[in-house]
């Protein structure tokens, strides 16, 4: 097999690189280790940035999500019992759109399907050859059967324990690591939101979220200790919790009911660099990966893909590789305010196991000074819908 780019992994990112790249008419095969139907069974966040919806537009893949997404203007911070909104609107003119993972890449599913994209599922033992040379190709099995695809370049959006980022030499590579002292227990249940925006709660017991999928389908979570299960915890175990890390009034709204899924999700920051070797890309969790607070993992895989269909576009289209030569630098640069601002976000609403009296103290002085000054809520505003590209 030929192609122009060859594309590991069949997420989102890989999917909205293929069709963006596809409308262009530059050829793609994107290759899946799991099934169609496994993917689409992920359930994962889906708070998506002003450029996030841009992307999608492009793709020609925006108008179920537009019809059937939420427009979020702003957010709420709670803590001590209070809460104020951050008004995204006011502050920053924009605004993001809650519209789940899963819906985002059904759509893209669809519409590479309806252009006839080649997708091949059930790939196993993927080898990446040849990326520092001009002739890379992939070698992989299906069915039983050895295949290979000749290509220009190979981009890995086959997350962090993917083939991609480790064909890169150790000796080329550097990887930095946070991993945080907690997790986020998460249920989902088919009941009404409590808010119809967000809700960051900073709380002595821990930090929680209540947070939505649609109108019946609701997505809450809180901060838990690493060795717990999600057994560990009853569904009424877990709406107690909630309701005491909340402030009152939500607490007496919330409407609890049986959870359709539970699962606890450790948190970390991880940046490798570079993100490009030779002829060989990293999107996406293949190359970074952040904690959940302020909702930045699909949307940093976002700003990857744009960087590199436009570096491919002005490759393909116009005979100009800059784009592709200044990949790593422009990816990183965004990623790593992605990273701070996620990283200060986690500092600022969990309750860390050695965290004293002084560092509580800083911490709520913290939260007083983002409720009463314009100044760091537009900071807030402008990171979570999302820096220019």
């Amino acid at each position: 097999m030929r192609t122009q780019v060859c594309i590991i992994g069949a997420g989102p990112s890989g999917l909205l690189l293929s069709q963006l790249l596809h409308r262009q008419g530059i050829d793609t095969i994107v290759l899946e280790r799991k099934t169609k139907d496994y993917v689409l069974g992920r359930i994962r966040a889906g708070v998506l940035e002003r450029g996030f919806v841009d992307l999608m537009h492009e793709a020609g893949v925006g108008d179920r999500m537009q019809a059937e997404g939420y427009v979020h203007d702003g957010t709420l911070i709670a803590y001590d019992n209070r809460q104020f909104r951050i008004d995204f609107r006011a502050l920053t003119d924009s605004s993001v759109m809650v519209y789940g993972q899963t819906e985002v890449t059904r759509d893209l599913y669809a519409a590479r399907e309806a252009m006839g994209g080649a997708i091949l599922y059930n790939v196993e033992d993927v080898q990446i050859q040849g990326v520092e040379w001009q002739t890379p190709f992939v070698e992989f099995h299906q069915a039983g059967q050895c295949k290979r695809i000749d290509c220009d370049y190979v981009v890995g959006c086959d997350g962090f324990h993917g083939v991609s980022r480790k064909t890169i030499p150790d000796a080329k590579r550097q990887e930095f690591e946070k991993v945080y002292p907690f997790g986020w227990l998460g249920v989902l249940s088919e009941t009404p939101p409590v808010h119809h925006e967000l809700i960051y709660a900073n709380s002595e017991r821990g930090f929680a979220l209540c947070s939505m999928r649609n109108e019946n389908l609701s997505r809450y979570y809180i901060q838990c200790p690493l060795d717990q299960k999600p057994d560990d915890w009853s569904d009424a175990a877990f709406w107690e919790e909630l309701k005491r890390r909340i402030p009152e009034e939500a607490a007496e709204r919330l409407i609890t009911g049986p959870s359709i899924e539970k699962s606890i999700a450790p948190l970390r920051s991880f940046v490798t660099e570079p993100m490009r070797w030779g002829r060989l890309f990293l999107c996406g969790d293949a190359a970074h990966i952040v904690p959940p607070t302020g909702a930045k993992g699909l949307n940093t895989a976002a700003s990857d893909i744009y960087y590199l269909y436009h570096g491919m576009v002005q490759h393909y289209l116009h005979k100009d590789g800059e784009g592709l030569e200044r990949y790593s630098e422009k990816a990183l640069a965004r990623v790593w305010k992605a990273e701070r601002f996620s990283w200060w976000m986690s500092n600022l609403l969990h309750q860390y196991p050695d965290q004293g009296a002084f560092d509580r103290k800083m911490q709520l002085a913290d939260l007083a000074y983002l409720e009463q000054s314009k100044v760091a809520q537009t900071s807030l505003a402008e990171n979570y819908v999302g820096l220019p590209y």
